[in-house]
């Protein structure tokens, strides 16, 4: 079961969601702000992780953390005022300019743990998806207990740059109920405040 809107800025109300700018509100009758129907619209960071020039690694996905290799392997960028172009077929890592929080019940306040927690998953825009614009690789899923930025992993599959700019909406957010307690909130990207996956 997905969450409407009207669900949504219940569950940023009662902080069974926090994000971190808050997103802009409907206005009644009027500009939908950030939700769509069914989801909530998130905005891209300034920090990129572009690919560094003359590293050569072999990723082993059975040594652990992958963190680290992330940071030998991307260099940090900011995006200039001017925006950054994706050029097509270059992938890069980016991340939201919200940080997002799904607390699990005991974090919860008074008389709102009995509503449940909540999950979510990170979908495209399909006005960047006819572009050529992928945002994530099989990696939507926002775990309960999740607190932090979200790692967006884009390419460009089109036949033109696309200008990625600081601030521009660039994914959705779709919140789900979660049945029953999770047994615990971790990942080795909780609390990530980079593409990398830093803190």
């Amino acid at each position: 079961m997905i969450l409407s809107d009207t669900a949504i800025l219940d569950a940023l109300r009662d902080g069974r969601l926090r994000i971190d700018p808050p997103p802009a509100v409907p206005a009644p009758g009027g500009n939908p702000g950030a939700f769509d129907p069914t989801s909530v619209n998130l905005r891209l960071g300034r920090l990129l992780r572009i690919p560094a020039t003359g590293v050569s690694i072999t990723f082993d996905p059975t040594a652990g953390r992958v963190g680290p290799t992330l940071e030998r392997l991307y260099d940090p960028y900011e995006i200039p005022p001017e925006g950054f172009v994706l050029d097509p077929g270059r992938f890069i890592l980016g991340m939201t300019m919200e940080r997002i929080g799904l607390p699990l019940p005991p974090e919860l306040p008074a008389g709102v743990a009995e509503r449940g927690c909540l999950a979510g998953r990170v979908e495209g825009k399909s006005s960047l998806a006819r572009m050529g614009l992928l945002i994530h690789f099989t990696a939507p899923t926002i775990h309960a207990g999740f607190e932090g930025t979200i790692a967006l992993e884009m390419m460009n599959l089109g036949p033109a740059g696309i200008r990625l700019r600081a601030g521009m909406p660039i994914c959705q957010l779709i919140l789900e109920p979660v049945v029953g307690t999770p047994l615990s909130a971790g990942g080795q990207f909780l609390g990530q405040a980079d593409p990398a996956g830093r803190g």
